[in-house]
């Protein structure tokens, strides 16, 4: 299976051509996530075997920050992409993450306030 980002952004940034300009650049995969995808399960987005989409969930919960969420990575592959990230001009995006055995089972939106609390944890915030 193909490297894959799932790139989520509440509105288009002003660098959003680079940083995709970026995953083409190194052979990655960009599946953009829109606001009525967010309470499909993550291994569906993804693409793994054995997810189908589900039917909308209303209301929509509202995401208001950026996220990208690699599928089949290894760890020096995040590495590459992340410098090439930074390369482009690509400000740091906060919430990052792995698709992992344990996230893929959930929605897009719970892994969202997930890492959300975890960046809040890890910043200080709270």
């Amino acid at each position: 299976m193909k490297e894959t980002v799932l790139y989520y952004t509440p509105s288009v940034m002003p660098y959003t051509s680079r940083l995709k300009g970026a995953l083409v650049t190194l052979g990655i995969r960009i599946k953009n996530i829109t606001p009525d995808q967010v309470t499909q399960k993550v291994g569906y987005l993804a693409g793994m075997e054995g997810y189908q989409e589900e039917p909308v969930k209303a209301p929509l919960p509202v995401l208001d920050q950026e996220m990208l969420i690699m599928h089949q990575f290894t760890g020096r592959r995040i590495d590459t992409l992340l410098m090439a990230l930074r390369k482009a001009g690509v400000p740091r995006i906060a919430l990052k993450a792995i698709v992992t055995e344990s996230n893929c089972d959930w929605t897009f939106y719970e892994l969202y306030e997930e890492l959300k609390k975890e960046h809040e944890a890890m910043s200080g915030q709270s």
